[in-house]
């Protein structure tokens, strides 16, 4: 496992870190990955860590803060060895968020409770909505206060889009920006975000680095969700769009149209391929998963002529459909 620094916080982050909303079980409605085996999640934990996987990114929506719960019992008297973010803003799926430095405070202090540890690493609110910081200053004060409280050390913002980034950033004091970057969706690296962020000093997670699995191949045209799953809100016309153009989009990076064991692979190594990037982190249910997407940071970075096929096939081909 490779290392790289999370912007400017002194933070530094395994390139391949686990995204923990799944293990964090079935929320209500279709807010989830579904239900878990909450020893098999403990177990994909343990294999990760061993792996020398060191980020772990959260949060309280995630199974309710069941998610946060299982990574502060897994990790509980070895806390300081790795990096824990987790955000604030959305409590529960389902109900409004609340971004009033009232409820920041709280939350933070509820996740710190579950997570165990001197202090919450990175704290991200969960994509703000836009206006936030001009309507209300007080976020701001919020949470720096916080961090000279020793609670967090570094805060940053979690967003739905490149361009909710791309208006915070050289406005708002986040240290890190967490955003979609996968080979289906390269509006990150397209738009200018991520020479925006490395600018500014500011790390940069890329969120759904599998694009929900049809990276990997476990999901395609002919997958079926179950009805607690948040996918299950997709069009038909952008399920088949994503797994034709996974199979695309792979053929041009060399790893076969047909998905195998290296799609999963090849889809890390794209996101790592970006220097701007400090971690990616797909979903991890299983310590097989734990192993498939660990080994992506041994095998480097995708070479150029591989990352310019990809980028001059989104050049010609749009691939993504939802706003």
């Amino acid at each position: 496992m490779k290392y790289r620094p999370l912007g400017s916080t002194g933070l530094e982050v395994s390139e391949i870190g686990f995204g923990a909303w799944g293990i964090g079980g079935a929320t209500a409605g279709a807010t989830s990955y579904g239900a878990t085996d909450d020893a098999g999640s403990r177990t994909a934990l343990s294999r990760a860590f061993d792996l020398g996987i060191t980020f772990y990114d959260t949060a309280p929506a995630y199974g309710d803060g069941h998610s946060e719960t299982l990574i502060g019992e897994a990790f509980r008297g070895r806390r300081s060895r790795i990096v824990v973010a987790t955000k604030a803003g959305q409590q529960r799926w389902g109900q409004p968020p609340d971004f009033s430095p009232a409820a920041l405070l709280r939350s933070a202090e509820a996740s710190l409770r579950r997570l165990g540890g001197d202090a919450i690493d990175l704290l991200q609110l969960h994509n703000p909505p836009a206006g936030l910081f001009a309507a209300d200053p007080d976020v701001v004060a919020t949470l720096d206060g916080l961090r000279e409280a020793g609670t967090i050390r570094a805060w940053g913002v979690s967003v739905k889009s490149p361009q909710e980034a791309s208006a915070l950033i050289g406005v708002v004091p986040a240290a890190v920006v967490q955003v979609n970057l996968n080979m289906l969706d390269v509006r990150a690296a397209t738009s200018g975000l991520l020479a925006e962020a490395a600018f500014h000093g500011i790390g940069v997670i890329a969120r759904t680095p599998l694009c929900f699995g049809f990276l990997s191949g476990a999901v395609d045209e002919t997958t079926r969700f179950a009805d607690d799953d948040h996918r299950t809100a997709w069009s038909r016309a952008q399920i088949v769009r994503w797994a034709d153009g996974a199979r695309q989009l792979h053929d041009a990076a060399g790893s076969g149209q047909a998905p195998g064991r290296d799609w999963s692979r090849t889809a890390l190594r794209f996101c790592l391929s970006f220097p701007e990037v400090a971690t990616t982190i797909p979903g991890i249910l299983s310590a097989a998963e734990a192993e498939e997407n660990a080994a992506a940071s041994a095998a480097g970075p995708l070479d150029g002529v591989a990352v310019s096929r990809i980028l001059d096939l989104h050049s010609r081909e749009s691939f993504f459909l939802r706003s």
